[in-house]
This record gives structure tokens, C-alpha cells and sequence, in this order.
């Protein structure tokens, strides 16, 4: 609840609700424009695409919230090399575009540092928490609450060097709270029968929660904004008009849309917009790939993880999902739908009977900074814009929880998180 004497930067003076725009329509922003629309706000959620036309399309539907490892961990610069050597492997590197990529690096290994671990991974764990809860309010108002459930999730390792290779991983989990079990093969066979009987060894996570369908359910949650009254225009942003230290509008294909408050979630295509607004931060992109099988031969009840493959199996209400790898090539390089392609062939490895036939590919721009934390916050420069992007692979899980911090600081409260970790002005 807003203290009884904090004003309401939504209303005028005359009482009126005021404009905001939220720039990009991701699950991130779809759930940014509904929570300031339910904050007494009128808003527009624009985007040049339409809502969940990026990377909330084709996401792996997971809310890993035991995700709190950082990317960079030690010893990664040492690894690198190596996984940058097979063009088909869970990490690759589009070489014509290192030049561009080093900066971004060289930041990626600083943050490798086992004091910075720590940081980050204490940063992630803050966020991290309550965010399948987050959903809640969001849910209801569609009507969907069924369309996230929590079924725990799976990391199955298929050899003993794998495994013992994530040992370091999850003794940071445990010391960040993560429950979690090791499990053996036939542990793992009785929970998901589909699964190999000469797999090493796994690792159950039963708070882990997953989306049916995440395109649905951004889509729905889209459609419950407009049912409130929220206004979606299918428009790409140009800039801000700005007076008197404020963001006074923003300049759109369509004109320009003047408003009381502005907060960027363009994903992958923020930084330009966000260096208008004071922020200057690293962000580069991780071209994701997904296979979606609509009749895969095997059954799931949750999802399956591969560290090994940098791969999540999840099983859709319109078929099984394997989504993963990475590649840092940019945003203007076509796919090598390769990378797609050889996930059936991994997944193969994990469920023998496995039928890809009829597979459809796809693949998406994960926004990425270097240090794995999202910037979440106001903008340096005017006090009336915000910024929400960089989430990386963790985009579906923080939406909500994003949203309710930008609105708190939004409205001058103070959240239940310190937000300095994830500010714009960090790097």
C-alpha cells in the first residue's frame, strides 16, 4: 500500500490520470504496462512488432528460479576458447563479430571473479525470490491461473564428468537457499519415464515452475491489459522529447505520444534508447534457438534440463519444447538454423524414443549484460523514466517481479529489495 502522504505521480492536479508509455510489449513489458495501468496510469504499450512477437515467443516456458549461479563463473575464461571452437556447441561465437563483442567480454570475465560471484549471485537471489508469487495478481486478472504450475524441473547429466563439473554450482544454490536433490538413474526413470536408463545422474528442483504455453500466456495477459483499459499501438520508438529535465513524450513512427512517465522495455533493442536516457550499459544479445515438436512420441510432466547441452526439454500444452544453446552474433546476422536443428539430436541422447518429426524452428534475441543481472530502475538522467531490460535467460521468470519493482520506485516507495544492484549507472 502507498503511505497515506506519498502523492500519486499517475494523478495531476486535477485529478486525471496521466500518460505513461512502456516501450516494448515482451512478457516484461506486458506486465510493466498492466501493473501501472492497475497503479492508476493510463498507458500505451508500444512495440514495432506486436506483444510477445521476440524472445517471450519462443522462450523455454521455465521460471527457473533456481537460477542464481551467474553465467561467469570462475574459470570460465579458461573454458571459453574451447567452447567458442565448435560452431554447433551450447556457447558459439559468430567470429566477424568479436570486434564488436570484446568489450562485452572483457566485462563478462571480470565478473568472473569469485568476489563478484558472490555479488551477483546474492543480487539474482533477491530477485529471484517470490517470483512465481509475483504472478499471482497478473494471472487472475486474465483468468489464467492455470497456465503456470509448479512441477519442479530436472537437470539430468548423461556422464560422471558433467556432473561433478556443476558440483560448485550447486553449493552456491544450497548457500543461497535453492532446495534441491540429487538423484540417481532410476530415480529419475520413475519420475519421468521417457527419460534414458543410462544416464549419469540428476538433480530434482521442486520449486521450479513452468509455463503451458508462454506466448498464450503472454498473450492473454496482453489481452487483460486492454480489458482494463490499457492501449497496445503497434509502433516502433525513434526517441524522447524532453523539457524542463523530464520526458515529456515519445517520438514515435506514428508521432509523438506525449506522457507523465516512460519506462523501457525494449529487450534486445534497448540500448540505443536507453543511452537517451542516461544509460549507458553493455548490453549485447544471445541469439537462442528452439525446436517445437507437436507430437513427440514421449510424454513429460516437467521440464528436463541438460547443463551438458545448455538445453531445456519442456513439455507444452501443444507439444514438447527444446530450446537453448547460445551465440553471440548480433542482431543483424541471419540464423544458422543448425544450432536449431542439432537440439533433436542432443535431446535424442536424453529420450531415445524421441520422434522430432514435423519439428517447427525458431529463434529469438535474449538481451544480455555481461554481469547476468538485469538493469531495473530509474534512469540517471530523468526522473520520470525507468528501465527494465537485460534479463537474459531469466526474462519470463522476473516479469512480474520486475514490474512490481518498477512501480514501486515509480511511485517513490521504497521496495522490498534493495534495487541498487540492478541499477542502469553500474557498469
Amino acid at each position: 500500500m502507498r503511505p497515506a502522504m506519498t502523492p500519486n505521480p499517475a494523478l495531476n492536479g486535477a485529478g486525471e490520470r496521466r500518460r505513461a508509455v512502456v516501450v516494448g510489449a515482451g512478457i516484461v513489458g506486458i506486465c510493466v504496462a498492466s501493473r501501472l495501468e492497475r497503479e492508476g496510469w493510463r498507458v500505451t504499450l508500444l512495440d514495432r512488432a506486436g506483444p510477445a512477437e521476440g524472445a517471450s515467443f519462443g522462450n523455454a516456458s521455465v521460471l527457473a528460479t533456481e537460477a542464481v549461479v551467474p553465467v561467469a563463473t570462475p574459470g570460465i575464461a579458461w573454458r571459453v576458447p574451447g567452447l567458442l571452437a565448435d560452431p554447433l556447441g551450447p556457447l558459439a561465437l559468430r567470429w566477424g563479430y568479436l570486434p564488436r563483442l570484446a568489450p562485452w567480454l572483457i566485462r563478462f570475465i571480470a565478473a568472473s571473479r569469485p568476489d563478484r560471484v558472490e555479488e551477483i549471485s546474492r543480487a539474482l537471489a533477491a530477485l529471484l525470490s517470490g517470483a512465481v508469487e509475483a504472478y499471482r495478481p497478473y494471472l487472475e486478472a486474465a483468468g489464467v491461473q492455470d497456465m503456470i504450475v509448479r512441477r519442479g524441473w530436472i537437470g539430468a547429466y548423461t556422464t560422471r564428468d558433467g556432473f561433478e563439473a556443476s558440483a560448485a554450482d550447486r553449493t552456491l544454490q544450497r548457500r543461497r537457499g535453492v532446495e534441491l536433490h540429487e538423484i540417481g538413474p532410476s530415480e529419475m526413470r520413475q519420475m519421468e519415464p521417457a527419460l534414458a536408463s543410462d544416464l549419469h545422474a540428476g538433480v530434482f528442483y521442486p520449486n521450479v515452475a513452468h509455463s503451458v504455453q508462454s506466448y498464450r500466456l503472454a498473450t492473454r495477459l496482453a489481452e487483460a491489459f486492454q480489458a482494463e483499459g490499457g492501449e497496445i499501438l503497434r509502433a516502433e520508438a525513434l526517441g524522447f522529447e524532453v523539457s524542463e529535465g523530464q520526458i515529456t513524450a515519445v517520438r514515435s513512427a506514428e508521432g509523438p505520444l506525449p506522457c507523465g512517465a516512460v519506462v523501457l522495455t525494449a529487450g534486445a533493442w534497448s540500448k540505443g534508447l536507453a543511452g537517451e536516457l542516461g544509460a549507458e550499459a553493455p548490453l549485447d544479445t544471445e541469439r537462442g534457438y528452439h525446436l517445437s515438436i507437436p507430437d513427440p512420441g514421449i510424454e513429460l510432466s516437467r521440464p528436463v534440463y541438460s547443463t551438458e547441452f545448455a538445453m531445456a526439454c519442456t513439455p507444452l500444452e501443444d507439444g514438447l519444447r527444446l530450446g537453448g544453446t547460445v551465440e553471440m552474433g548480433g542482431l543483424a546476422a541471419p540464423p544458422n538454423w543448425k544450432r536449431a536443428e542439432v537440439l533433436s539430436q542432443r535431446a535424442k541422447r536424453l529420450f531415445p524414443d524421441l520422434d522430432p518429426a514435423g519439428a517447427s524452428r525458431w529463434m529469438g534475441f535474449r538481451p544480455s549484460l555481461p554481469d547476468s543481472l538485469p538493469v531495473i530502475g530509474l534512469s540517471p538522467r530523468y526522473p520520470n523514466a525507468a528501465l527494465a531490460f537485460g534479463h537474459g535467460h531469466l526474462g519470463l521468470t522476473l516479469a512480474a517481479r520486475t514490474a512490481n519493482l518498477i512501480a514501486d520506485l515509480l511511485a517513490g516507495r521504497d521496495p522490498d529489495i534493495d534495487p541498487r544492484p540492478y541499477r542502469a549507472d553500474r557498469f
